[in-house]
């Protein structure tokens, strides 16, 4: 009665989360820093605009996006990353990044690549919608170690050439969740070049490209264009969920090649889920503004100094480049969660929740995550607290 694809699908993160503690009682004030809810300040006047278009509730909405949202997020990726794309060919709008990281599987992805199953490549730790969308077409999905060792990004290019020889295409997130590492413009290089030999594509989720310490994160788009690869090698995922605090917004996008987007578009028309015309309205305005995301980033360089000046003392901390979680060492990263959680009340996710086993080792049992949402003064003494409590 029921599919087999779906018969082993490890339960998701949060709820799992939820039978470790809920049995137990916190220690202390709760703080919640597992999830990746952005707690700063939207755009007060997102409201106006959305109660300006609320008519437009009574309408279908534009399937692949509506003109003016789409010439917004063409001229940002103009700007932020000098890539010209055609709005109308080369972007579609979408109901949140996890709905195109999930269909670009499915719209993508051949169901064989040289006779043989086809492999699709992501990051272990990862976002775990890669699983789900290398599951849901029939292919395998090849977990990679992102560690210390490796700069906390995927080696690709130290897979066997078998493997290499079946790959259909390659999830990386820069800046990564949950590590905070970001993707160099040689690295990009290189997985491009990777690609370019192997004949994969590369699906680069750059959700978190806005908040970052020092220098803006490169894109994957604007090196491959850079190389001259073939157009339709890279997409790249973008959200307004993290960049302007707009998680309920739904809005994000996926641009690449016409190919690629002509694909991605005709699925949608027979199984998407397209923003409606008010939150379009809303979108466009947000993706035209920078201020608000200036102001967001200033706020979040803030809490990385906190956070150094907290752990200064651990020799074996490593702060984020860029995003806004704390991958912090441990012993057990289950174990560490239950001991914050009974002695001080905060509530943090273990690492391996994130991660699967290979070959009996999981990446992420020895870390925790801890997401830097809350408000600084909060965070901060959330932060000491959990020093104290884990550290000492």
């Amino acid at each position: 009665m029921f599919p087999d694809r779906f018969s082993n699908l490890p339960e998701y993160a949060f709820p799992r989360l939820r039978a470790l503690l809920d049995p137990l009682e916190p220690g202390g004030e709760e703080v919640h820093m597992t999830i990746g809810e952005p707690k700063h300040a939207f755009p007060a006047w997102v409201k106006d605009i959305i109660a300006e278009n609320a008519d437009d509730f009574g309408r279908y909405p534009t399937n692949e996006g509506t003109p003016g949202l789409l010439q917004a997020i063409g001229d940002w990726v103009s700007k932020r990353f000098d890539v010209k794309l055609d709005p109308q060919s080369q972007i579609m709008a979408l109901n949140g990044t996890r709905e195109g990281l999930y269909n670009a599987a499915m719209a993508l992805v051949p169901e064989q690549v040289r006779g043989e199953q086809a492999l699709i490549l992501m990051p272990n730790p990862f976002y775990q919608v890669y699983m789900v969308a290398a599951m849901s077409i029939g292919a395998k999905p090849i977990f990679v170690p992102a560690t210390r060792g490796t700069g906390y990004l995927p080696d690709y290019a130290g897979l066997p050439t078998d493997m290499l020889n079946r790959t259909a295409a390659a999830y990386i997130c820069s800046p990564s969740n949950p590590q905070g590492a970001v993707a160099s413009r040689e690295y990009l290089r290189e997985l491009i070049e990777l690609a370019e030999h192997f004949d994969f594509k590369i699906f680069a989720d750059e959700c978190y490209s806005e908040i970052y310490r020092k220098d803006a994160p490169p894109g994957a788009l604007d090196v491959a264009q850079e190389m001259g690869a073939d157009p339709e090698r890279v997409v790249i995922f973008h959200s307004l969920s993290k960049r302007s605090n707009l998680p309920g917004l739904r809005s994000g996008f996926i641009a690449g090649g016409p190919e690629s987007i002509k694909r991605m578009r005709t699925l949608r028309a027979f199984a998407g889920a397209p923003l409606p015309l008010p939150l379009q309205a809303a979108a466009e305005a947000v993706w035209r503004d920078e201020e608000h995301v200036i102001e967001n980033r200033r706020l979040y360089q803030e809490k990385y100094t906190v956070a150094d000046q907290v752990f200064s003392s651990i020799q074996a901390y490593q702060g984020p480049e860029a995003g806004f979680f704390l991958w912090l060492p441990v012993e057990n990263g289950e174990a560490a969660t239950k001991k914050l959680w009974q002695e001080t009340g905060i509530r943090v996710l273990p690492g391996e929740y994130l991660a699967r086993d290979v070959n009996g080792q999981n990446p992420g049992r020895e870390y925790i995550r801890v997401a830097m949402v809350t408000p600084k003064e909060e965070m901060e003494h959330a932060l000491i607290r959990l020093r104290d409590c884990i550290y000492k």
